[in-house]
Parts: C-alpha cells; structure tokens; sequence
C-alpha cells in the first residue's frame, strides 16, 4: 500500500439498490474497503424493494470506499453509492470531482438504471455500463443498450462483480473510455 501517493483519480459505482456495487467494490480494493452496509430492518419495508433481493440483509447507507494502486504517485479511489431512493440524495456529492463512473445494471430490473443515467448526464460525467451477471441475464448486451436508450458511444461491458478480474475488466474499460474522450476531444481542439 501506498503512503506516498501525490495524485487521487475518483470513480463511482452506481446502480439500482442490490445490483452489486458493494461487491463491485470490495472485489477490486486492494485495501480493506470501508464500508457502510447496515443490516436491513422493517423500517426499510414498503420502502425499499427487495423483491428480487431476498438474500440481502444488509444495506449501503452512505457509501463504500476502496483503493487501487496505478503507480508510486497515483491512486485511483473507488465510491460506490447507495442503491435505495431514499438515499440518493448523496449521489451529487459524491458525484463532485468524479472522473468517471460504472453504471451496473440487473437485467432483471433494468428502470432501476433510469436515476443513475440521469444524474450522470445532468452532471456531465462519462460513464459505462456494466451488465452483472450475479445470475443468468434475461437480456443480450443490445438489448439492455436499446432499452436504456443508450448512445453507441456508450461502452458496454458484462461482469460478475463477485470476481476481482471482472471488476478490474470494468475499471479499464472505463478508464479506455475516459482516454478516448479525453484524446477524441484534444483532436476536436487543434482541428477546430
């Protein structure tokens, strides 16, 4: 682990409430992530929908936080957000400084994507979507692609955010994406 670290890049993991952003997180951090899951109590009946999460007991209240190494002086920070409405509201400050973000995405619930697509592009951040395969998808890639009306610049990527090699094939997507935007963009400004 790094102590001497001069120079942090954010990312955010984003999704609908059990879509594995926790798990996103804990898989890839080569710390020991800080979490703030918090198990699930009737308070969050009627709320919360847990319908095709049943398994789950414990929920993210604020955020998650892990840590990845890229080099001697360069850390890349991971947030994952909570999934449930009634905690959204923490979304657009964790948004703040964010270099890019992963949206996950259960093909058994796919309008839980709606909210995340929409902050991220009101905020202007880059984003891909990332379909986690937890069980088996109900949906191709291009399937998801159309029904969340994404744009073909939109990268697309499928992972079992259970497994640290998925997650980490998310994270370079992402950060492929931000160097092609980044660099397409400077090509824009000497030919403008």
């Amino acid at each position: 682990m790094l102590e001497s670290a001069s120079n942090g890049l954010k990312i955010v993991i984003v999704g609908g409430f059990g879509v594995g952003k926790t798990t996103m997180v804990q898989s890839v951090s080569e710390i020991r992530p800080l979490s703030t899951e918090e198990t699930m109590t009737q308070a969050g009946v009627g709320i919360d929908d847990a319908s095709f999460v049943r398994h789950k007991t414990t929920t993210t209240v604020a955020f998650d936080f892990g840590r990845i190494s890229l080099d001697e002086q360069m850390v890349l920070y991971l947030f994952g957000a909570p999934g449930q409405e009634r905690f959204w509201f923490l979304w657009d400050r964790l948004f703040s400084g964010t270099l890019g973000a992963v949206v996950l995405v259960d093909t058994n619930r796919l309008s839980d994507s709606w909210y995340a697509l929409d902050r991220l592009e009101h905020h202007g951040t880059p984003f891909i979507v990332a379909r986690n395969n937890f069980t088996e998808p109900q949906h191709t890639l291009e399937e998801v692609r159309e029904a969340l009306d994404l744009s073909p610049e939109v990268p697309m990527i499928e992972c079992d955010a259970r497994k640290r090699d998925s997650s980490k094939a998310v994270l370079v997507a992402l950060a492929r994406h931000l160097y092609s935007l980044s660099t397409n963009g400077a090509a824009g400004e000497t030919t403008a």
